[in-house]
């Protein structure tokens, strides 16, 4: 089965030889040497002034909502056009999540609906940069800049991704990466929220690690979030063949491009903005075209997503609240993923796009 994604991983022996000082050591979680190390290293490499290291990237999101004190039980705009994790941190926290409509260019938040959506118990604006395509930022910060609201970006998908020469996760009042295994970026699981208000440092450490600061103060009702050792380490890894994974992805979307042609459609790369090639969505002409191109590819061993379909706000918890969504659900019933990481053979990609010819 060829999967739509697949773990990138360092070299079995280069693993082993990172986590050896473990066995001497005996320090596998608490903030240990490995943790501090993979932490600069990835903040430098990132370019943000601040960043914290979690253990999961969905925790990390609820740590970065909680940590800013938003009133209770106030309403925060997000999109239905993302993997429901983005709301349900959300609702967990005992926010109210309202669906704002999206771009058709490229799947990210559209500016223009906020005006309507927000009202006095508005709090804070949630976009996710789709796909790793950056949402109209200036726009969107503009619009809570004027009205006091808080922005924090899902970035799960755009790790390394740049805007006008700036990393993307120094926007907002704060950006929260995913290292889950399926992620460009992997720690196996993990995530970080990057900052750049030094007031978040402590707040976020507290939400990580029980509010404890020292061994006899605890000064938060914090949880339990943190990076293991021997997460750090794969990060570490991983980190060294970040940029040989890129050159990868980008070689291989642009096979799929050259194939596939105007067969199908794509999302567009915004103005100023790089791409990391998280994944390889094409857009279909109709949800019937695209269950056939997905139905095709499995039966041949191939695994597509159709990603995002169904949208977030149709999920159980949400589907009674409000969703005036129509342009996020033709494209949730018009995208297919397919397979894209940096081991998948050239010659495979050829066989997906000729199948899906086939049937187009």
């Amino acid at each position: 089965m060829i999967k739509v994604t697949r773990t990138s991983m360092p070299p079995f022996e280069e693993f082993c030889e990172q986590i050896r000082p473990l066995w001497d050591s005996h320090i596998l979680t608490n903030m240990g040497p490995m943790h501090r190390r993979f932490e600069a290293q990835l903040r430098q490499w990132l370019g943000c002034s601040g960043l914290t290291l979690f253990s999961h990237g969905h925790l990390a999101l609820e740590a970065a909502l909680r940590v800013l004190g938003l009133p209770a039980g106030s309403r925060i705009i997000t999109t239905p056009f993302t993997f429901v994790s983005t709301v349900n941190a959300i609702a967990r926290l005992g926010f109210e999540p309202v669906f704002c409509d999206v771009l058709p260019s490229d799947g990210t938040l559209d500016p223009a609906r906020l005006e309507t959506l927000a009202d006095g118990r508005t709090s804070a604006v949630l976009p996710v940069h789709v796909y790793g395509n950056v949402c109209d930022v200036e726009a969107i910060e503009a619009f809570a800049g004027a009205r006091g609201l808080r922005v924090v970006y899902d970035a799960a998908h755009a790790f390394c991704v740049r805007y006008k020469g700036a990393p993307v996760v120094c926007r907002g009042d704060a950006s929260v990466l995913s290292f889950h295994a399926t992620k460009v970026f992997s720690t196996v699981e993990g995530g970080a929220v990057c900052w750049s208000d030094p007031a978040l440092k402590q707040a976020l450490d507290d939400e990580k690690n029980f509010g404890i600061r020292d061994a006899s103060t605890c000064a938060a009702a914090g949880g339990n979030a943190k990076l293991n050792e021997l997460q750090a380490a794969m990060g570490i890894c991983n980190l060294r063949h970040i940029d040989e994974a890129l050159q990868a992805r980008e070689r291989l979307a642009g096979l799929y491009r050259s194939l596939l042609g105007d067969a199908v459609s794509y999302f567009e790369v915004r103005e100023g903005a790089t791409s990391n090639h998280s994944y390889m969505p094409v857009l279909l002409q109709d949800r019937r075209q695209r269950d056939s191109v997905c139905d095709a590819l499995e039966a041949a061993g191939i695994k597509a997503r159709k990603y995002f379909w169904p949208l977030a706000c149709d999920a159980a918890p949400y589907r009674t609240l409000p969703s005036d969504v129509p342009v996020a659900r033709n494209l949730s019933e018009r995208v297919l993923t397919l397979p894209l990481y940096p081991e998948l053979p050239e010659e495979e990609v050829e066989r997906i796009c000729k199948i899906m010819l086939a049937v187009l």
